[in-house]
């Protein structure tokens, strides 16, 4: 029996597009939410989950950074995913017959231009996917989707327009979860380790918290603040950096963090995915 791979929408969507490319052969399981998605790792019915955690156009996926620390589970992977938008219809339709389009109103916002242009309606729906699967059921020429070329070959339908985001560059970063966490070697830059930290209710804790990294050379690529159960007083870092917690540099960065914090969660080390260059997204 192959293993099961979790992922947040229907089959079709971006995340199940990872899925694949990550765990060509695997069985992807399509789950409804994001709770959903984590759940079905913590429970045993997958074995990993590919999870969107930020977008070069919209920034963090803010439910992921709530979710992620509580869950248990260990990032021992990421990808990025260039996203390609098109314009999908039932066999028969042209672009002139369109007079609705339905997504994902993210996926609307990224197609702002070419919707305007054509002077098309909008319909908002739960996931991009979803909109691909209903268009083909309702089988109605004037109805469009904007997904995948995935989803398109999924639901049977013909691509009408492709690339229709404002954006070339627009890419999702994943991550790779998993109920046990890996170790791999120390390779310098080529490795990235991922914690949530609390820093102590002192003075300029986090700046003195931050110098360690700064005086190590230890180069932090993420560091974003959220509220800890709706406290406007406690506030919760998610980081990522460069190195191993193995390294010299970044173990001496991590101890001085320590003095000036009251909570660190290790999340994951692993490698550094390949960010796909302007001309390939």
């Amino acid at each position: 029996m192959g293993r099961r791979i979790a992922f947040q929408g229907e089959l079709g969507a971006f995340s199940h597009a990872t899925a694949v490319a990550v765990f060509p052969d695997d069985e992807p399981l399509p789950c409804v939410t994001f709770e959903e998605t984590i759940g079905a790792v913590q429970t045993g019915a997958a074995d990993f989950a590919v999870v969107p955690i930020e977008n070069s156009l919209y920034g963090r996926i803010t439910d992921i950074h709530h979710i992620l620390p509580e869950s248990g589970l260990y990032i021992i992977g990421e990808y990025y995913l260039p996203v390609r938008m098109n314009l999908l219809g039932v066999h028969g339709a042209t672009l002139s017959d369109i007079k609705a389009v339905q997504s994902l109103s993210v996926a609307l916002g990224q197609c702002r231009a070419f919707i305007k242009k054509h002077g098309l309606r909008t319909i908002n729906a739960v996931d991009t996917a979803g909109s691909a699967k209903e268009v083909a059921q309702k089988r109605d020429k004037s109805l469009g989707a904007i997904a995948s070329r995935f989803a398109a070959e999924i639901y049977d339908l013909d691509v009408l327009a492709e690339n229709i985001e404002d954006a070339a560059h627009n890419t999702t970063r994943f991550l790779i979860m998993s109920r046990d966490m890996e170790r791999p070697a120390p390779d310098g830059n080529k490795i990235k380790t991922t914690f949530v930290f609390r820093v102590r209710n002192v003075p300029a804790a986090l700046y003195k918290a931050m110098g360690g990294f700064a005086t190590n050379g230890v180069n932090m690529t993420k560091l974003e603040s959220y509220m800890v159960n709706g406290s406007f007083t406690a506030t919760q870092f998610y980081a990522d950096i460069e190195g191993h917690p193995e390294d010299r540099n970044v173990k001496y960065a991590l101890e001085e963090l320590g003095f000036f914090s009251d909570h660190f969660k290790l999340l994951g080390i692993y490698p550094v995915a390949h960010l796909p260059a302007p001309s390939e997204r």
